[in-house]
């Protein structure tokens, strides 16, 4: 017995001598393998070495439990607890392998389902891709081993409750790291949320408090028309002349927060601008066509309206006889406008924001997307602004050597610069406007209609703070 005992410590202590696992790109390791032969065969040792002793128990006659001085009582438990030892001395080195593993896990916080799903699953598309790159070429390193990246999404559903709901649920599963939401009402509702977890957001959305000093760990993966405002306005102006307009928006944070700052931008130039804002979800837009029509602007800014009333807004003015220019300082959308006014001959004279310019080192994202992923990239090209936004935060992760420290990723991200081997070089942006410098700015694109004609997308330079 002493003998069997010794032997169990003994492959307990080799079987922690034994080298750390070695964990593969699909995270397995061997390791795992070997841990769970060698507990079979342990099993099988134990119950073989049973037999054994009751056997030579047996033929030395000690039939009774009781003991003689120096003798050692065996039972059936004493032994299957010794056995258990050396099973779990087996297994150790599997258990700390896969407890010791590094592992950054991303959260996805986006709309995912309903009208306005492909943004959402641009961004989770984006945040994937980007995970895969990082595990691919073991980009993050702890402690020297290099972690795995996953990615965990929730659908938001476009709304504060459940951009709550989603962040509440990372939370509750380790997660420290978020990109996403998309809008304002989303990145609202999350913000509490991600505070009082020390969780780092990259988001987006265009209300005046998407990102401030309150939220140190909130960062805006692009500009705001804080940022883009103006240079697409001074285009517009020379090709235009316009001297007056009209900004038309809903009623609401997601429209009012970027209206009101399209309409300075507007007045920064030497342009009159007036404000007229409607009920979202209306569909009657006469009375605000009047009011527009009153006023003889040069030209119409639709803003943040949604694409499909934009689209109605268009049709209307030109029924109406309006002839100026009609701008959208609020986003992309300029193809669903045309759709639905009926044509690049109703749009006649149009300009937009275009959050990507994208060329032939852009496109090369799609390329490396469909051979990593085995899949086409998410349609909507927001998933490139998302792409570039994602990898800041996995440098920044890198560069701080931590997967669970906010703090010191935050103080990494700040600290890098602005560039994307595929987007090229931006700018920290922020400070005049939120009062905080953690505003993602890379060159973007105006897009033009002129007299009917689609114009190609102009590339504008990274929007810098005046």
């Amino acid at each position: 017995m002493k003998r069997f005992i010794d032997s169990c410590r003994i492959a307990s202590i080799a079987s922690r001598q034994r080298p750390q696992a070695s964990m593969s790109w699909e995270g397995r390791s061997n390791e795992q393998v070997w841990g769970r032969r060698e507990m079979r065969s342990s099993g099988r040792r134990l119950r073989h070495r049973w037999r054994d002793i009751r056997s030579r128990l047996k033929e030395a006659g000690r039939t009774s439990r009781g003991s003689r001085e120096g003798e050692v009582q065996i039972s059936r438990r004493n032994l299957v607890l010794s056995g258990a030892a050396a099973t779990a001395g087996l297994a150790m080195p599997w258990v700390a392998a896969r407890a010791a593993a590094p592992e950054l896990k991303l959260g996805v916080v986006g709309v995912l389902s309903g009208p306005a799903a492909q943004w959402g699953l641009a961004l989770r598309g984006a945040v994937e891709f980007v995970a895969a790159e990082a595990t691919r070429d073991g980009l993050i390193k702890i402690g020297g081993e290099a972690a795995k990246v996953s990615v965990i999404a929730i659908d938001s559903k476009y709304t504060a409750e459940g951009a709550a709901a989603a962040a509440n649920s990372l939370a509750g599963q380790g997660v420290k790291f978020i990109v996403g939401p998309i809008g304002s009402p989303e990145l609202t509702g999350l913000k509490p949320i991600a505070v009082r977890n020390s969780m780092l957001v990259m988001g987006n959305g265009y209300a005046k408090d998407a990102i401030g000093k309150q939220w140190p760990l909130v960062f805006h993966q692009g500009p705001g028309p804080s940022g883009w405002a103006d240079p697409i306005i001074k285009i517009a102006k020379d090709k235009f002349g316009m001297k007056s307009v009209v900004v038309v928006a809903p009623n609401d944070q997601g429209g009012t927060d970027i209206a009101s700052v399209d309409a300075e931008a507007y007045r920064n130039n030497g342009i009159t601008a007036t404000e007229e804002y409607y009920q979202r979800g209306t569909t009657n837009f006469a009375p605000i066509i009047t009011r527009i029509m009153n006023q003889k602007p040069d030209a119409v800014d639709l803003a943040s309206s949604p694409p499909g009333d934009g689209g109605i807004i268009v049709k209307q003015l030109r029924q109406a006889g309006f002839t100026g220019p009609i701008g959208r300082l609020g986003g992309p959308g300029y193809s669903e406008i045309s759709r639905v006014a009926g044509g690049d001959d109703v749009l006649k004279d149009f300009y937009w924001y275009e959050p990507v310019f994208i060329d032939d080192k852009v496109e090369k994202i799609a390329a490396d997307y469909k051979t990593l992923m085995k899949a086409d990239r998410p349609e909507n090209n927001l998933f490139f602004q998302w792409v570039s936004a994602t990898r800041m935060v996995t440098k920044a992760v890198a560069k701080a050597g931590t997967v669970t420290d906010t703090q010191k990723v935050a103080e990494a991200l700040r600290s890098l610069p602005v560039e994307d081997p595929n987007m090229g070089a931006g700018h920290w942006i922020g400070q005049k406007f939120f009062g905080i410098n953690q505003e993602l700015s890379f060159p973007f694109g105006v897009g033009l209609v002129l007299g009917g004609k689609l114009q190609p997308v102009q590339r504008v330079e990274a929007a810098r703070d005046a």
